[in-house]
């Protein structure tokens, strides 16, 4: 959820730190802080808001400084304040520490530390977690690393730290379960971010680093341990991604740019893998492991938020074309329920930035029962491509905007992939259908290319609609999992109520809702659906509701039942969901400029949801 950043070396810490904050704060913004170290004195500063806050703040303080770390915070212990806010400090005043995540033992230490005559200045775990390990400290007489060490044997939850002390100068330290955290290795220089987002124009060369490991940082050192004290070897590897891929480009929003990009992006998911002319797909991921994918008893695919959207749209493209029963399951309820997984099951884990803490824990009961893990993320070297036996990257790039839009069409792509393959090894589709699914799939950029030349006539209907307390999104088949994508969309980014139903359920209970006032958004594309829907609409019509259509170009039918629709190019329907988004994801986009709404950051919601 927070955004965490630390620097050592000889750079003026201050500058480094905060414009990583900045390229962090889609990791969230209620608070956000800096602790600045210079010469053995230690001073923290912080400020409810977003980081412009507290630049803003700063303008006029002493910030020079060769060590500093920085936070921007998604409020879960204490609600969004200045004294909330992190940094925190210790009672001694001479140790400071950022957290991502949530000690949930938090309260029983808390007594005890209160028991001993500690006093708290907020309502954070994270002042709980640092007193403990500067209680260690003072009453082992250790050295503060292996204060940390006993901490954390003691805590349990999720945990992304790093820890600065005024009696050594050059020195950060961290550690991380649950949460993630990567180093950047400069020339007599490191860096600590979240991800690798704060310092990419400074190195390449990053370390990630794993769970229940301690790092010591130091300008030209670093030293990675276990909790158990050994040495572990720091792995070395090779960003891919540039400067550009994390600025706006020219774009008002984070959020317009990654739609936009969606042709370029959905084109990289193919590239390499899809050849329509000699009809092949190659995925290593899952070539090396075909028998046992292809053999599967069943398949359950674990996710959440979007991601569990793209899940649901997978489940339909798999049974169809490999006759695998598949299961779709939220993260956060599966790894409570006590589920039934056995030797053989193939558990599928989506997740854009492959950090999401429901699904790990997921993935790690699951492979404890000797499921088969398939990871399908963006971003690389996270903790579910770890933990996964095998995996496909979706090549998305950087997605900045909190509402996931490139990263859920790269998912649809790799997903339509993965199902062809198999289905194509096991003999459960035929291979005329199979070379012309090839040939959908590879017209996919253009296509969407094309629905974004229209993007204004989505915007004209935004204005329409912008004002409206509810709307309802229906679609059937492999397009109701994009009227619940689109619903999501609308409510992350414009704060209007909308629920997405299976266009047959509405008799069920929704249409009670229909009146003159809800816009109804119809994905009534040309599919083996699309007369059920056509009478879906004329009942919603029958009774004054706005009817809202995404159709396909030459549809003489549903512009006549609509009151405004919006033409996409034909597809076969087990591609048409990776079009037929973009022009949901284009009004929730408009809607939420319109209301004035801060579209890449907004209210509650963070990016990566690293804590329960």
């Amino acid at each position: 959820m927070c955004g965490i950043v630390g620097y050592t070396g000889p750079r003026q810490a201050y500058p480094v730190v905060l414009k990583g904050l900045k390229r962090l704060e889609y990791r969230g913004y209620d608070s956000s802080g800096v602790a600045l170290l210079h010469n053995g004195k230690l001073s923290v500063h912080k400020k409810k808001g977003k980081v412009a806050d507290l630049e803003e703040e700063m303008i006029g303080k002493d910030l020079t400084a060769q060590i500093a770390i920085g936070h921007t915070r998604w409020a879960t212990h204490g609600e969004p304040s200045d004294r909330n806010a992190h940094p925190h400090l210790s009672a001694s005043g001479k140790l400071a520490m950022i957290h991502n995540g949530i000690i949930e033992n938090y309260a029983l230490i808390k007594q005890e530390l209160s028991n001993k005559g500690y006093t708290f200045h907020s309502d954070t775990d994270t002042e709980v977690l640092l007193n403990f390990i500067e209680d260690i400290q003072q009453n082992n007489n250790c050295s503060l690393e292996e204060a940390i060490r006993i901490a954390l044997k003691r805590v349990t939850g999720a945990y992304c730290i790093l820890l600065v002390h005024q009696d050594n100068p050059d020195t950060i330290i961290a550690a991380r379960k649950g949460s993630p955290l990567v180093i950047g290795i400069g020339k007599g220089e490191h860096f600590l971010a979240s991800d690798a987002s704060p310092f990419i124009e400074y190195t390449k060369e990053v370390v990630y680093v794993n769970d229940y490991e301690l790092a010591i940082v130091k300008p030209d050192e670093l030293i990675l341990k276990n909790l158990g004290n050994e040495k572990v070897t720091p792995y070395i590897q090779q960003l891919d991604i540039e400067l550009a891929a994390i600025e706006k480009g020219g774009y008002d929003h984070f959020m317009l740019k990654e739609i936009f990009e969606q042709p370029s992006t959905i084109y990289d998911c193919l590239r390499g893998r899809l050849d329509a002319s000699a009809g092949t797909i190659t995925m290593s991921g899952i070539s090396e492991h075909i028998e046992q994918l292809k053999n599967a008893p069943r398949i359950m695919i674990i996710a959440c938020g979007t991601s569990w959207h793209a899940g649901l749209v997978a489940e339909y493209m798999i049974e169809e074309l490999c006759r695998i029963p598949v299961e779709v399951e939220y993260a956060s309820e599966f790894r409570y329920r006590n589920p039934i997984v056995n030797k053989g099951d193939v558990i599928i884990a989506i997740s854009q930035s492959g950090e999401t803490a429901d699904t790990i824990v997921a993935l790690e009961k699951a492979k404890e029962n000797g499921a088969f893990i398939f990871g399908v993320v963006n971003a690389v070297g996270s903790s579910i491509a770890r933990i996964s036996h095998a995996g496909a990257y979706t090549h998305a790039g950087p997605e900045i905007g909190v509402a996931s839009t490139k990263a859920f069409t790269g998912q649809l792509a790799v997903l339509c992939m993965m199902a062809l393959k198999i289905g194509m090894k096991k003999g459960t589709i035929s291979e005329e259908r199979y070379k012309k699914l090839l040939v959908e799939l590879s017209d996919v950029p253009e296509k969407v290319a094309s629905i974004l030349k229209n993007a204004d006539e989505i915007k004209t209907i935004a204005e329409k609609y912008k004002d409206a307390n509810d709307f309802l999104f229906l679609g059937r088949g492999y397009n109701f999992p994009v009227a619940l994508e689109g619903a999501l969309k609308l409510k992350e980014i414009s704060y209007i109520h909308a629920e997405g139903y299976p266009a047959a359920e509405m008799k069920h209970g929704p249409i009670a809702l229909v009146d003159d006032t809800l816009p109804v958004v119809f994905i009534a594309t040309k599919d083996s659906y699309h007369e059920k829907v056509v009478s879906n609409m004329q009942e919603i019509k029958a009774r004054k509701g706005m009817i809202i259509s995404i159709i396909t170009d030459g549809d003489t039918v549903s512009p006549g039942l609509s009151n405004d629709y919006f033409s996409i190019p034909e597809a076969d329907e087990i591609v048409a969901p990776i079009l037929s988004v973009v022009p949901l994801q284009l009004l929730a986009y408009y809607v939420g400029i319109l209301k004035g709404i801060d579209v890449d950051k907004p209210r509650n919601l963070a990016k990566s949801v690293t804590v329960e």
